[in-house]
């Protein structure tokens, strides 16, 4: 049934939550500062619309699903999150295709749009207004669509926001939102009638394997540190290829990423209120972090307060903390 609703966050892992609708998983803030973000999310008969909007650097790992092809452009003028180490340069846009898992990237403030479509759709449409079928190639793609086509597609999806925001009734309506679809599909195929910009080289395609793996390894072993060696050996990589890699997808080495995943697990545990019944060490080193002191100091410097300040936020919430908060009901 069309709908839409759009929250406020101060909480990354509210945030985390809510993108679980979006495909996203195991998020995590790399920037300094107080977080903030806002999702608006729009469900149409066949199309599915989201706007991200992040102060914050983070990495995210997102699942596609195995019928589904994402079409994904920044909306204002921030650099697009980079997925799969693929960023759209200017004038571009990027599809994901069905069954993929890619880590998601942004730099600085973000604000992203994103579009789910059926595969059978894009082929049904594309048939119907090209003449040939419109297939996705695998893995993640740069278009270069023209300038219009690209607007189009731009305006629309900015128009649905809108609509979203200052009208969610609207979105209800049958007749308007069967309009609103058909316009964003065509303008979908237009961005989609020439090829994508790069070939899906084999290399590329190992790579993108060999991080899906590095994510599957992390995941199979959430509170346990993994010495670098070990997890070579576990993929059948050289440590210069995995930190290279990891460079390219992360924006940083997997030493760094697989600490800071560990300790947002802290923090996901202290903010359930862990900390206040065994103590802030012993829940930290159920992840592996031996040195209280030493994790007290990485702990504030992620994110930007002491563990124990976390744990008080619990006690003084009397359990019931909820950073998230609808701006508006769904439709």
């Amino acid at each position: 049934m069309p709908g839409s609703v759009t929250s406020a966050f101060s909480e990354p892992e509210d945030f985390e939550a809510a993108l679980r609708a979006e495909g996203y998983r195991s998020l995590l803030i790399i920037g300094r500062g107080r977080f903030h973000a806002r999702l608006t999310q729009i469900t149409l008969p066949i199309l599915h619309l989201s706007t991200t909007e992040e102060n914050l650097s983070r990495i995210a790992l997102l699942s596609v699903p195995a019928d589904i092809v994402q079409i994904i452009f920044p909306t204002a003028a921030f650099p697009l999150a980079t997925f799969g180490g693929i960023a759209a340069r200017s004038g571009e846009i990027l599809t994901i295709s069905p069954n993929e898992q890619v880590y998601a990237r942004t730099i600085g403030p973000s604000e992203t749009a994103t579009i789910w479509l059926p595969v059978k759709e894009l082929a049904r449409y594309g048939g119907a207004l090209t003449g040939a079928p419109l297939t996705v190639p695998s893995a993640v793609q740069r278009w270069r669509p023209s300038a219009q086509a690209r607007r189009r597609l731009r305006s629309l999806h900015a128009a649905a926001t809108r609509m979203a925001a200052n009208n969610p009734l609207a979105v209800v309506d049958a007749e308007a939102a069967h309009g609103l679809e058909q316009q964003l599909i065509h303008a979908i195929v237009e961005c989609m009638v020439d090829k994508p910009a790069d070939a899906d080289h084999r290399s590329e395609r190992r790579h993108s394997d060999a991080m899906t793996r590095f994510a599957q390894l992390l995941q199979a072993r959430p509170g346990r540190s993994i010495p670098i060696a070990e997890i070579c050996t576990a993929l059948g990589l050289s440590q210069r290829l995995l930190r290279g890699l990891c460079a390219k997808h992360l924006g940083m080495g997997p030493v760094a990423y697989d600490r800071l995943r560990r300790m947002a697990l802290v923090r996901r545990a202290l903010r359930r209120g862990e900390g206040a019944a065994v103590g802030v060490a012993e829940v930290a080193r159920r992840y592996s972090f031996r040195s209280p002191g030493r994790f007290a100091v990485r702990y504030r410097a992620a994110f930007g307060e002491s563990p124990s300040a976390t744990v008080r936020r619990f006690l003084e919430s009397d359990g019931k903390e909820n950073a998230s908060a609808p701006l508006l009901p769904a439709g």
